[in-house]
């Protein structure tokens, strides 16, 4: 696999529907939680943060190596998932994305977004990508200065599809990261790829999986057994994946996927990202990839995409993953987009 920087190339391991489907898809320290293939350190973390003024809880899983890091990665999920999409149990040498940081020598906080996994569940009208990236940016500065506890001279962010969206949003307004991360998203979309995936979105309070969470019923989510087309087509069908994907997933308001998308993804905010930032894709993503979207044919067509929408500053690098779908951390060959992400910030950021 290839994977590029500025075009040189580096040897290394009704339209408003369309564009909200484009992102589809500080703490008190509790209980640790054990990490499952690796001799990282694992806490379960929760820090306060104020959204429109009102009291909230973001959520999140800090793994820290043996050797302990000084850089973090902050890691948002996408629409429909929570903070479990970075760490998939299913073969997990191969699709835990924070186990492969972890063995890096990258400290990791997955995050739940609000609304989803553990943190609090505000009202879906509160919940904007400008709402969710003003809540990361509160867990950025809390690691920074160790306000609870863990303290961190580096911050990487990173995002899958929305979370990218939000992450973008975040680095272009505070300036208080070190690199970021963009997976999942592109700035061209694929407005034909996007109609069988918003047929899938269904009211989270009608759906049996969420009957103990007391939704309101702008919360959406995805209909049963829909999550393999929709996310990982044309990737070869794992039943374990597939049962795990539907297993674990999550909700999404309304207001974050528009917003995500009108700012985020189709405005070129990325402007104002003023550090490194490695984007990635893969080949075969139905919501960007195509003919008229993103070409996602190599890392230099990726590049060649989104180089428009980006600073020099952001000394833009690409990669692409063969063969997969949206939800690309469930690839089989996730690893290579492991390394490749690990050559990127040992250059771009350090650890």
């Amino acid at each position: 696999m290839r994977w590029f920087h500025h075009g040189r190339r580096r040897t290394g391991i009704g339209r408003l529907g369309a564009l909200v489907l484009a992102v589809l898809c500080g703490g008190l320290l509790a209980a640790p939680v054990p990490a499952r293939a690796s001799t990282a350190s694992c806490q379960a973390m929760e820090f306060p943060v104020s959204v429109l003024g009102l009291p909230y809880t973001m959520a999140g899983t800090l793994c820290t190596p043996p050797q302990g890091a000084g850089t973090v990665q902050v890691l948002i999920p996408g629409g429909f998932y929570n903070s479990t999409y970075w760490d998939i149990p299913v073969d997990e040498e191969t699709r835990s994305f924070r186990l492969a940081m972890n063995e890096a020598g990258y400290a990791t906080l997955t995050v739940d977004r609000l609304g989803t996994g553990r943190s609090s569940t505000p009202p879906s009208a509160v919940l904007t990508a400008i709402t969710q990236a003003g809540a990361v940016h509160q867990v950025v500065q809390s690691l920074r200065s160790g306000a609870q506890g863990p303290r961190f001279g580096k911050v990487i962010l990173g995002g899958h599809s929305l979370g990218s969206a939000i992450a973008i949003i975040e680095a272009g307004t505070y300036h208080d990261v070190d690199g970021v991360l963009v997976t999942g998203m592109a700035h061209r979309l694929n407005l034909a790829g996007l109609v069988p995936i918003f047929a899938t979105f269904t009211p989270a309070a009608l759906d049996p999986a969420f009957a103990g969470r007391n939704l309101d019923i702008g919360y959406l989510t995805t209909m049963p057994g829909t999550r393999y087309d929709s996310l990982h087509k044309p990737g070869p069908y794992v039943g374990a994946v597939a049962e795990f994907d539907e297993s674990t997933k999550d909700v999404t308001a309304p207001a974050e996927l528009v917003d995500g998308a009108l700012v985020g993804t189709v405005a070129p905010y990325s402007l104002l990202v003023d550090v490194p930032v490695l984007t990635v894709l893969a080949e075969r993503d139905p919501t960007f990839c195509g003919l008229l979207a993103t070409d996602c044919g190599s890392a230099e067509a990726l590049l060649r995409s989104e180089q428009l929408y980006y600073s020099p500053a952001a000394r833009l690098q690409a990669h692409v993953v063969p063969d997969y779908g949206h939800s690309l951390n469930y690839a089989g060959n996730a690893p290579g987009y492991h390394e490749a992400v690990v050559r990127w910030a040992e250059q771009m950021v350090g650890g």
